[in-house]
């Protein structure tokens, strides 16, 4: 077994289990103190997941308050209550800006880097942990275990037999999600071998398949402005959103339905469905006086012409075929109560709810370790003395809206900040 030698032993060594978001700034947090730094990154890059958040975008935080911070993390919100208020959202935008990164403010409070490119929240990020002498940053180099004694952390063992003695161990792995980006579990083996408690693992914030085929025929088309109903199986909505989606070969995917899957229950045991409104801007009176309007225009048509001026080209046929209406019929004969029976589709399109996508495909993971045994003031195992946690790898995940970088920022910032 070959020791990986620290470079100045005088100081008090960290080692830090993966050079995402939380693991990059704990680094940078944990030099600034004084300690050396080890980053192991199994990947043969930093932020590898980063670079594809917010469809490579990076949308790193949210412009809210920190209260509604909170409240937009559904499972375990109050425990980042100290992480949010030390290191907040307002302080992650002047630490992005002061690295060269200018954001800016969107729908919903999004925030943005001005480029819209997520290399550069990750470059900036890197280089801020580079800048301290005392980081070393080891990519390529995948941590098998974690060794402890006596209730303490005294050695990380990489996959290739090498080890490093340390004074403390940050574990930032992530977690399922994207196992591409590196995000594979490691850190629940590493965690639940040292006694924690692993909250299964689910997927959050991702696609949903649909029991409805047509969604094949509509595969990769985008609706800007629309709005989505969720009911549950006692026909309660339980979930309303507008904004973006997109068809999928297998249904449904996009912001406002990967923020519709994670308000969703166990699948195996409730049915829900999303009704979808192509028209929400238009009540229903409005957009009937929006039809008659097309109908006058295109009165000498046949109805499969009469809706390009009111819907995408892809969509007409499966409104034409669901509507009831013969596609040739002339638009100057369409009664009535056809034309009330189209504006209640338009604003009423029901799918069924089969099932979510896989995991892996997931934005995010829900689960992890167990909140109840990390001290949320400072990260720290409550069962092992030097052991810390920071980012996906602990039970807490939020909705879309750049609420879930800021938990990673938030706690890697707080981990650092009390080896």
């Amino acid at each position: 077994m070959k020791l990986i030698n620290w470079k100045d032993d005088f100081l008090k060594r960290v080692v830090i289990i993966g050079a995402g978001a939380s693991g990059m700034l704990a680094a940078k947090v944990a030099s600034d103190r004084g300690y050396k730094v080890i980053v192991l990154e199994k990947q043969k890059r930093c932020g590898q997941k980063l670079l594809i958040t917010g469809k490579g975008r990076c949308n790193i935080t949210n412009n809210c308050e920190i209260e509604e911070l909170i409240e937009n993390v559904p499972t375990n919100g109050k425990f980042l209550y100290s992480a949010f208020y030390t290191f907040t959202n307002d302080q992650v935008i002047d630490m992005f800006n002061d690295l060269g990164v200018e954001t800016k403010t969107e729908r919903g409070k999004r925030v943005f880097p001005v480029s819209d490119k997520a290399v550069d929240v990750v470059r900036a990020l890197e280089k801020q942990m580079r800048s301290n002498k005392n980081v070393e940053v080891l990519l390529n180099s995948k941590v098998d275990k974690i060794e402890a004694q006596d209730g303490k952390v005294k050695k990380v063992i990489l996959s290739d037999k090498r080890e490093i003695e340390c004074d403390s161990v940050i574990v930032a792995t992530g977690g399922v999600s994207y196992p591409r980006t590196g995000s594979s579990g490691d850190g629940y083996k590493f965690a639940r071998n040292l006694g924690h408690t692993i909250i299964k693992p689910k997927a959050s914030l991702i696609g949903l398949e649909v029991m409805e085929d047509y969604v094949t025929d509509l595969a990769k088309l985008s609706l800007r402005n629309v709005s989505i109903n969720v009911y549950n199986s006692k026909n309660k909505k339980i979930y309303d959103d507008f904004g973006e989606m997109e068809f999928t070969k297998y249904g449904l995917d996009g912001p406002i339905i990967k923020s519709a899957s994670c308000r969703m229950g166990d699948l195996s045991k409730e049915n829900y469905k999303i009704v979808l409104d192509l028209k929400p801007a238009l009540d229903e009176d409005k957009l009937d006086k929006r039809i008659q309007k097309d109908f006058l225009k295109y009165q000498n048509k046949s109805f499969k012409n009469s809706l390009n001026d009111l819907l995408p080209q892809k969509i007409i046929p499966l409104i034409i075929r669901l509507s009831g209406i013969p596609e040739e019929k002339k638009v100057n004969v369409i009664t009535k109560d056809e034309r009330k029976n189209l504006v209640n589709l338009i604003k009423n399109i029901k799918m069924e709810i089969k099932g979510l996508r896989p995991i892996a495909e997931a934005i995010v993971t829900a689960g992890g370790v167990n909140t109840l045994e990390i001290d949320p003031s400072t990260m720290k195992s409550k069962l092992i003395a030097n052991l810390s946690f920071a980012g996906e790898v602990i039970d807490v995940d939020a909705f879309t809206g750049g609420y879930n970088v800021q938990i990673a920022l938030s706690t890697g910032y707080i981990a650092g900040s009390n080896i």
